[in-house]
């Protein structure tokens, strides 16, 4: 078998595994007990906050452990409106349905909404003609789920305090751990969003960044865990295995550039033997183990069925849409036409992903193109 979905969830991480065989034996507490086996859960918890704060740039009292990146995101948008009850959004067309479907609910509550531009390889391009000033919340993601195109969302970050701007950046970073450079306080950003699933920790386990908490409100009331942030019993098991994850991250970035040499000759070799691909955003910078390549004529879902056929595991463009057979609408905002949106697959692989990988993966995609072309999808 080669599961190439990584994008959408990643298997746990050897050191999470070990961890948490070694954890499930014990002790259990709830970490907002005051009796001695709460309280050493507690220092637990602490100790990996103080961890994950100093591995992603951050202060401790700026993590708020939570479920994941859409519940950071929900938790941004709710602040927004529960802080400013209306006022202008600036975003690109190409962000999760996480941000988009947040960003909806809000216009319903009588918020403007502004997009930004994209160019044909996928970067969204910084305002000309806008001013932060005029934003109460901006949005830009570090870099998109099906392209792997990385966005310059550093340089958004400046423009989001410029002339005298101070429009709240939320940037969705779900994608980059491991794989771009992150540093949540020199990067200037008001608010990133982590998910363990995707760096191999456990699903339902993740981390809100925010530059200052004590304005935040929360999205989710409880007893007031998380300085009354994030209400609800601390996911403490899946917290300290995010925090193992983390720890992992710097290890992971040498053998992900590695990965992203063999992918590079992956799609050279690839071009060269189906010369009517296309790879999304090729010329673009991309984030090292994520190819979004598509068959023209050939319908991406036919495409992943036949990979699936010979236990290839992909997906057609994020799994949140993968049962959708039209183009994205990523795709759609950066100008490509529906006979090539609708032919892609995403391949996304891990860090230990090898050559012989990439070779599994060529032959079988020009095996697939040679029997499907014979009957086009559309």
């Amino acid at each position: 078998m080669l599961y190439a979905d990584f994008n959408a969830t990643s298997p746990l991480c050897r050191n999470v595994k070990e961890y948490l065989l070694q954890r499930l034996e014990g002790p259990f507490g709830n970490p907002n007990s005051i009796h001695s086996l709460g309280q050493t859960t507690r220092r637990a918890l602490e100790q990996c906050r103080q961890t994950c704060a100093d591995i992603l740039g951050a202060e401790p009292r700026q993590v708020i452990f939570n479920s994941g990146a859409s519940e950071g995101i929900s938790t941004v948008f709710n602040h927004v409106h529960e802080t400013f009850k209306s006022g202008k959004i600036l975003m690109s067309p190409i962000e999760h349905s996480a941000s988009v479907r947040a960003c909806n609910n809000l216009k319903e509550h009588g918020f403007q909404i502004d997009m930004m531009e994209v160019n044909h390889e996928g970067v969204v391009q910084l305002p000309k003609n806008k001013k932060a000033k005029d934003y109460t919340l901006a949005v830009l993601m570090a870099a998109n789920n099906e392209t792997g195109v990385i966005q310059p969302f550093e340089e958004f970050s400046h423009w989001c305090k410029a002339d005298g701007g101070n429009a709240l950046y939320l940037c969705d970073t779900t994608q980059i751990f491991a794989k771009v450079p992150f540093n949540f306080n020199k990067q200037n950003l008001d608010f990133a969003v982590l998910s363990g699933h995707k760096i191999g920790a456990l699903t339902g386990s993740g981390i809100l960044l925010c530059k200052e908490p004590e304005k935040l409100k929360p999205l989710i009331w409880g007893g007031g865990q998380e300085n009354g942030l994030r209400g609800g019993t601390q996911n403490y098991l899946g917290i300290e295995c995010l925090t193992i994850a983390v720890q992992c991250l710097e290890v992971k970035r040498d053998k992900f550039n590695k990965v992203g040499q063999y992918k590079d000759q992956f799609e050279k070799e690839l071009k060269a033997k189906i010369p009517g691909c296309v790879i999304i955003g090729d010329n673009a910078d991309r984030v090292s183990n994520t190819c979004l390549v598509s068959l023209p004529g050939i319908h991406g879902q036919a495409l992943q069925i036949e990979l699936e056929s010979n236990d290839i595991f992909v997906t057609t463009s994020s799994a949140c849409s993968d049962n959708d057979p039209s183009t994205s609408k990523v795709l759609k905002a950066m100008g490509i036409d529906d006979r090539v949106g609708r032919g892609v697959v995403r391949i996304s692989l891990c860090e230990y992903a090898e050559k012989k990988d990439f070779d599994i993966l060529l032959s079988a995609l020009t095996k697939a193109h040679e029997k499907l072309a014979k009957v086009a999808s559309f």
